[in-house]
């Protein structure tokens, strides 16, 4: 039976390479993307929903799909204040996640990040955190929630403390094995290949991947 997907993130470094990836695929006959502003390609299986993300209900239809991917997330210094990451990192996706809920989606998967705790007392980790206990108090049928460690990959847009860490960890990451193998950088690519390799798994109730499972799912 031909599948149907629906991306949040699609222009973000992961949400761009499983865009991609699910376009290739002949298991998908519909992939959705919901956007701020046109994604400057076209596809026959292709749907572009332009949205504000602060009124996601008024696209509730755009959730009644096989699988919802969200691969939304910024950074402190990009959304220019905490309360500011938090709308995008927390508010956005357990919106999504409620949306996908109501209309009957037969899967959700979200990216947060290795670390993530809701009693964390890093702000990043515990938005994270806080995220991932809220989704899934709903009534998601198959919840799929990946922690990735520093995605390394092309970006769009500059994050330079990103960049430093990526210089800094690739050469090392060798170093990091056994329990810490996990910490190591992770392509974009693999998470997003272990993203749709999970879903067409179909497994039931809630599932979480640290980064070094997901690198086994995505290579």
């Amino acid at each position: 039976m031909p599948r149907t997907a629906l991306i949040l993130g699609a222009t973000g470094l992961v949400g761009g390479e499983l865009l991609a990836l699910l376009l290739a695929d002949p298991e998908y006959r519909q992939v959705t993307v919901l956007v701020r502003r046109n994604l400057p390609q076209a596809h026959p299986k292709l749907v572009q929903r332009v949205v504000d993300f602060k009124d996601l209900g008024k696209a509730a239809d755009a959730f009644s799909v096989d699988d919802v991917f969200c691969c939304l997330g910024t950074t402190i210094k990009k959304a220019g204040s905490q309360e500011a990451f938090r709308v995008v990192d927390y508010a956005y996706p357990l919106e999504s996640a409620k949306l996908a809920a109501r209309q009957g989606a037969g899967q959700y998967l979200i990216i947060t990040a290795l670390g993530a705790n809701a009693r964390s007392s890093v702000f990043y980790n515990r938005v994270k955190g806080e995220v991932e206990e809220a989704i899934s108090k709903l009534p998601i049928k198959s919840l799929h929630i990946f922690r990735p460690s520093l995605l390394l990959g092309n970006r769009q847009e500059s994050r330079p403390g990103e960049k430093i860490a990526i210089a800094v960890m690739k050469p090392l990451g060798f170093l990091l094995a056994g329990p810490l193998k996990k910490y190591r950088g992770i392509e974009a690519r693999t998470v997003a290949q272990a993203m749709l390799r999970t879903a067409k798994r179909n497994l039931p109730g809630r599932h979480a991947y640290d980064s070094d499972v997901i690198r086994e799912f995505g290579s």
